[in-house]
């Protein structure tokens, strides 16, 4: 797939192959049980956690959240009134290596693109698992990982992925 010739943003179209995944990054006041009722409502609405990374303060707290159908996250977040935003990530399937994390960050190094944060993925596919990558220069990460040959991950691959987590 040519990925050079694509907006920045998705088209719409549900499963569609579009090379980034969508993080939801929801604010919430830091109070027990507020991460609970996102995640009720989450699974209320049938909606699969892919990556879930949270991160508080005194008062607040910000949860980083990949799901598998993110058109249908947004409009279950805007309806819900929960503050977000949304940015795209990379996800890349760890490679069949010894180092799998630094051969993804040696591809990256070199092409000198920025990590700004990572996470592992809830995705398994032929035994092999998945991280999500935040970088500061997208479009160039994805050329850099496809032309170094690691497998990027689509949205359509997180509805297509191995029934259960071995």
């Amino acid at each position: 797939m040519d990925y050079e010739n694509q907006s920045s943003y998705p088209s719409g179209e549900p499963g569609k192959e579009w090379p980034c995944l969508r993080q939801f990054c929801v604010f919430m006041e830091n109070r027990v049980g507020y991460l609970h009722q996102l995640l009720k409502l989450l699974e209320k609405f049938d909606l699969r956690i892919i990556a879930l990374s949270t991160v508080d303060s005194v008062d607040v707290a910000m949860s980083r959240i990949v799901l598998d159908n993110y058109e249908h996250a947004r409009e279950i977040f805007e309806l819900s009134g929960y503050t977000f935003f949304e940015k795209d990530l990379i996800g890349v399937e760890l490679p069949d290596d010894t180092q799998p994390y630094m051969r993804i960050c040696l591809s990256l190094l070199q092409a000198e693109v920025n990590i700004d944060y990572t996470y592992p993925l809830l995705y398994r596919r032929h035994g092999r698992g998945a991280i999500a990558l935040c970088v500061d220069d997208i479009d160039l990460g994805i050329r850099t990982l496809t032309e170094q040959g690691h497998r990027i991950i689509t949205e359509k691959d997180l509805k297509d992925d191995d029934e259960y987590l071995l």
